[in-house]
């Protein structure tokens, strides 16, 4: 469903000085896989889940998701496929404070012309199923950390997508709440949802299928 084929990414940093996050990258990946990629702070992980979401273009190399090459498509079709195909879940806090928790869950629909009423209704669904039932009219200031990720993981599934991306969704978490996530994530996962993990965390590779080594970017197969 998802596939990187030999995709470098360079930026340059002025006109003598070129960095390359992703260098020559190849990965497929199958429908309902989880994948864990793990590597240390500047080893290229956000840059590649940045190029799976097509916000950002490959210098080289093809990109493709459920068919469709990212590479040649507009700006305005990424944003569309974005919006229908792909969710979520970042690193850091990015619940909107003044808006309720079902607020910002239902936040997404927003931008694909959704009802109201219908997503209001299929957000509270989605937050009982993650054990929030009674969290829906509280603010991210009221939740602890490990529900303010479970509404995170909430809104990244409000639009059905094929595939979560996910960039250290466990962070600033202690031991057994990160359990509790990774837990939850498989859980989501068993039931059909594509996962593309980043994290500096080795324990996560406990949770995926696969998992891999990214260093100066280059992945080794670890799992």
């Amino acid at each position: 469903m998802f596939s990187f084929q030999n995709v470098t990414k360079e930026f340059r940093l002025d006109e003598a000085t070129t960095i390359a996050p992703v260098r020559n990258l190849t990965l497929d990946i199958s429908p309902g896989e989880l994948i864990v990629i793990v590597g240390r702070s500047g080893t290229g992980k956000t840059t590649l889940l940045n190029l799976a979401a097509g916000l950002v273009r490959p210098t080289d190399g093809i990109v493709r998701l459920n068919g469709r090459e990212l590479t040649g498509m507009s700006d305005r079709d990424l944003s569309a496929m974005r919006g229908q195909q792909i969710g979520f879940v970042f690193q850091f806090p990015s619940l909107l404070p003044a808006l309720t928790i079902k607020e910002n869950v239902a936040l997404p629909t927003i931008f694909c012309n959704g009802n109201k009423k219908k997503s209001d209704s299929k957000a509270e669904n989605i937050l009982s199923a993650l054990g929030l039932a009674s969290k829906c009219g509280v603010y991210p200031r009221q939740l602890s950390a490990g529900e303010q990720k479970r509404a995170i993981i909430a809104r990244s599934l409000i639009n059905d997508p094929s595939l979560v991306l996910a960039d250290e969704p466990t962070s600033d978490l202690d031991n057994k709440t990160e359990k509790e996530v990774m837990a939850l994530l498989r859980e989501i996962n068993a039931k059909g949802v594509t996962f593309l993990i980043v994290t500096h965390s080795l324990d996560l590779i406990n949770f995926a299928h696969r998992a891999f080594e990214m260093e100066r970017g280059v992945l080794k197969s670890v799992k």
